[in-house]
């Protein structure tokens, strides 16, 4: 038998759930997002630490770098969007010199800057997203980027066992060690965030070199230093750590950096070729961890 009525309420519900299945995954979306540029490397000679990569979210809650509050609400319309993350700068092997800043991450808008070199003996850090640390002599840690990290440390300039700086992190300045007979000094602290739903620290400075005994340690993804011919350790891959320092081993390498954004789960989203991501979904949102890119890719998001 045809139906040939239907109750005004029925009615409303009909066409309010059409409405709304047609458009649930049109955009504008509203996207969260972390993104760390890749760490700086450490140098050799009485060398200074890589500084973190640069450190920008907008997590509710959280901070970016630099002792920033969370960034504004970003919303993506359907589209195409640039995704890059960036690759830790090298450490120095071989001779003697400075270490080799980190590359920029970038998602739609949000760009970010690699972290400084550690430099060796009588250099000042480099700059970047966090500076870089200085050699063991009288010029300062690296500057940093206004709301993505902190300064390298600096150096005394004395005999003795020659302590050089720690690489300055999203969170903390890099330590400058008090006198000649101090430790390296430390790297400068990352900044902790759970976008992916657990709590994670990540941009931590790399440790600074001396000349013997106890190089600087590092936390959140930065790389601890070396002494004498201790080779300086590698920042983590994906945290954007900045690698350590050495006096005569090879410093260590800074870690890439990594893209992490959040968008609706009815938003569909794919990647262009060489994008390597994993994804997970977290309330009422769709996580992606992007990892590693090729030069000029894309997310597409409708």
């Amino acid at each position: 038998m045809a139906v040939t009525s239907m109750a005004n309420s029925s009615i409303r519900d009909f066409t309010k759930y059409n409405r709304m299945s047609t458009t649930s995954g049109a955009g504008p979306f509203a996207c969260t997002y972390l993104v760390i540029a890749g760490g700086g490397g450490g140098g050799k000679a009485l060398a200074g630490a890589g500084g973190a990569g640069g450190y920008r979210s907008n997590v509710l809650g959280e901070d970016s770098g630099g002792g920033a509050s969370a960034e504004s609400t970003l919303s993506l319309a359907a589209g195409v969007y640039t995704v890059t993350v960036g690759a830790g700068g090298a450490g120095r092997s071989g001779s003697n010199g400075n270490g080799v800043s980190g590359n920029a991450s970038i998602f739609a808008t949000v760009s970010t800057v690699g972290g400084g070199y550690g430099s060796f003996q009588n250099n000042a850090g480099g700059a970047g997203g966090s500076g870089g640390g200085a050699g063991e002599g009288a010029l300062g840690g690296g500057a940093p980027t206004s709301g993505e990290g902190f300064a390298g440390g600096n150096a005394p300039n004395t005999a003795g066992s020659y302590p050089a700086g720690g690489g300055g992190g999203a969170g903390a300045v890099g330590v400058t060690p008090a006198n000649s007979t101090a430790n390296g000094g430390n790297g400068g602290a990352g900044v902790s965030s759970s976008i992916t739903g657990s709590a994670v620290g990540r941009a931590g400075g790399g440790g600074g070199s001396r000349l013997s005994g106890t190089a600087g340690t590092a936390t959140d993804g930065g790389g601890a230093g070396g002494p004498g011919a201790t080779d300086g350790t590698a920042g983590t891959v994906n945290t954007g750590g900045g690698g350590g320092g050495t006096h005569s081993g090879d410093a260590g390498n800074g870690g890439s950096g990594v893209v992490i954004f959040t968008l609706p789960v009815q938003a569909t989203v794919t990647f262009s070729g060489g994008v390597t991501q994993t994804s997970a979904i977290v309330g009422v949102n769709r996580v992606y961890t992007v990892t590693e890119t090729d030069p000029g890719s894309t997310v597409t998001i409708g």
